[in-house]
């Protein structure tokens, strides 16, 4: 879920507009880390293509 979406149960306000500590220190985590950000079927997608490429690279090997 990206921080756009995220509510802060702090301050009832959007954590993207950073209106409390609360929001500023979560915007500021979530900013550092660009795997926190992703959906969860951006996460499920990437490791479906994971789990596909060492599919092929075993197949080819065998």
């Amino acid at each position: 879920m990206t921080y756009d979406r995220l509510v802060c149960a702090n301050c009832a306000a959007p954590v993207s507009e950073g209106r409390c500590p609360v929001c500023r220190a979560n915007r500021e985590r979530l900013q550092q880390n660009p795997l926190a950000a992703l959906s969860p079927m951006a996460l499920v997608a990437l490791v479906a293509v994971l789990v596909a490429a060492m599919a092929l690279l075993a197949h080819q090997t065998v």
